[in-house]
C-alpha cells in the first residue's frame, strides 16, 4: 500500500497530480467541478447536491476557521472527494468544533491538497465537465487514468432518489438567533407546506419555517395523491444532485400537482418544473458552483449576488409561451428563474437561502408566502425574454 500521507488526482484526459492526503483514506471518483466561494466549505461539503462530484476549491487556503457543527446543511458529507491548494494548519474560530482534516476523516471524505487548483480550474473551463479519481491507495498513473475514464458521470443519473430521505418527517427548526437574516420573522397565520426532498439543504427548510410555513418533508418519489392528501397550502421542490431528466418519479408527481397547489422550486426543483412545462435541460460545460454569481431579477430590475451549485440548466429557447423568464445570469445569460403566467408557480436556479453565500435573495421566501395567500403573482412582469 502507498504511503498514507500521499494522494493522487487523475483526470480522464490523462492529467495526474500528486499531493498530500488530508482527509479519509480511500479512492473515490466523479465529475470534477470547481467552486469559487472564498468561504463556506463546510456548507458545501454537507450539501447533498454535490453527490457524484469531486469539488475543487479555487480559493487558495481552506479550513482556516474549522468546522462548526451547527452549520451542517445535512447529516453527512456528500462530495466524492475534496481538492484544495492548501489545507490550513490552523483552525481558529470560537464556533468551531473540529479541524477540517479531522472532520473529513470522521465523515469518510477523501481529500487532497498541495495540487495546482488553478491549473485544474483552467482545465475544466477549457475542456468542460471531466471525470476524475482521487486516491490515497493507488499511485500508478495509468491505473488511475483508467479508473477516471471508467467513473460514472452525473449524466442520466437519478441521484436525487439516492440522497433523499426515506420517510416523511416534520421540520420545525428556524434560524439560530445568531443567523444574520435580513428578513423579519413571520408571526401571522402559518401555512402548511409539503417539501419534496431531492437533496434539501437545512437552511432552505429553516428559511421556510422562519417566513411562515409549517413544513413536512417527503421523499423524492412521493406521489401527487399522497401529497394532496396532506391538504397542503403549497408545495416546495428542493435542490438536489444529478440529471433532472432522470428524476422521472418527481416529474410525474409534479405534473399531477400543477394547477392544484402553489409551487416554488429551487435548483433541481426549478429544472424539474421546467421539464414538466415542456422545456428542455442540458448539461453545462462546467456548471455554476460558487457564492458570487450575479443575477438580474427581471421583475424588479435588481442585481443580486447569489449562491449557486448546478451542472445542468434550462434551455431558454425551449421555454414555452406560457412560461416567463424572471431571472437571468449576467455571466453567461443562462436561465436563473421563471414563472407561469397564469398558475401560482415560480422557481429559481440559484440558492436564495445562501449558506454559503450572500443574503441578497432571501426575500424570495417572502414572495412565496405572498403568492400562496394570493397577494402576489401571477402577474406578468414588464420585462420578458
Amino acid at each position: 500500500m502507498s504511503n498514507p500521507s500521499r494522494a493522487w488526482l487523475a483526470v480522464e484526459n490523462g492529467l495526474v497530480l500528486e499531493g498530500r492526503a488530508v482527509g479519509a483514506a480511500g479512492e473515490r471518483g466523479g465529475d470534477l467541478v470547481f467552486n469559487t466561494a472564498m468561504s463556506g466549505y463546510h456548507e458545501i461539503l454537507t450539501d447533498p447536491s454535490y453527490s457524484g462530484q469531486v469539488v475543487v476549491m479555487t480559493y487558495t487556503q481552506i479550513g482556516n476557521y474549522g468546522v462548526p457543527d451547527e452549520d451542517d446543511e445535512s447529516a453527512r458529507g456528500w462530495p466524492e472527494a475534496f481538492v484544495m491548494k492548501e489545507m490550513s494548519s490552523v483552525a481558529s474560530n470560537f464556533r468551531s468544533n473540529h479541524s477540517l482534516t479531522d472532520w473529513l476523516r470522521k465523515r469518510g471524505i477523501v481529500a487532497i491538497d498541495g495540487v495546482d487548483t488553478r491549473r485544474l480550474t483552467k482545465l475544466i473551463r477549457t475542456e468542460g465537465s471531466l471525470r476524475c479519481v482521487v486516491s490515497t491507495t493507488d499511485g500508478d498513473h495509468q491505473s488511475l487514468i483508467a479508473k477516471a475514464r471508467a467513473t460514472r458521470a452525473t449524466d442520466g443519473r437519478d441521484l436525487a432518489s439516492e440522497v433523499s430521505c426515506r420517510q416523511p418527517y416534520a421540520w420545525d427548526a428556524s434560524y439560530d438567533a445568531s443567523y444574520p437574516t435580513g428578513l423579519a420573522r413571520w408571526d401571522g397565520r402559518r401555512l402548511r407546506c409539503v417539501a419534496y426532498d431531492f437533496g434539501a439543504k437545512r437552511n432552505i427548510l429553516r428559511s421556510l419555517v422562519y417566513t411562515g410555513f409549517d413544513v413536512t418533508v417527503v421523499p423524492a418519489w412521493t406521489k401527487a395523491d399522497d401529497v394532496l392528501a396532506m391538504k397542503p397550502d403549497c408545495v416546495f421542490l428542493s435542490n438536489g444532485p444529478g440529471d433532472p431528466a432522470a428524476v422521472r418519479c418527481a416529474i410525474d408527481s409534479v405534473s399531477n400537482l400543477l394547477g392544484k397547489t402553489p409551487i416554488f422550486g429551487i435548483c433541481l426543483g426549478h429544472q424539474i418544473l421546467s421539464i414538466v412545462f415542456g422545456a428542455k435541460t442540458h448539461k453545462m460545460p462546467f456548471g455554476h458552483h460558487g457564492a458570487n454569481h450575479p443575477v438580474r431579477d427581471m421583475i424588479t430590475g435588481r442585481i443580486e449576488i447569489t449562491s449557486q451549485n448546478h451542472s445542468f440548466a434550462v434551455e431558454q429557447k425551449s421555454m414555452p409561451a406560457d412560461i416567463e423568464l424572471t431571472h437571468l445570469n449576467l455571466n453567461d445569460h443562462s436561465v436563473e428563474g421563471m414563472r407561469h403566467k397564469k398558475l401560482p408557480v415560480f422557481s429559481v436556479q440559484y440558492h436564495p437561502e445562501a449558506a454559503p453565500g450572500p443574503l441578497d435573495s432571501c426575500h424570495l421566501f417572502e414572495r412565496f408566502r405572498q403568492m400562496v395567500i394570493g397577494k402576489g403573482h401571477p402577474a406578468p412582469a414588464a420585462t420578458t425574454r
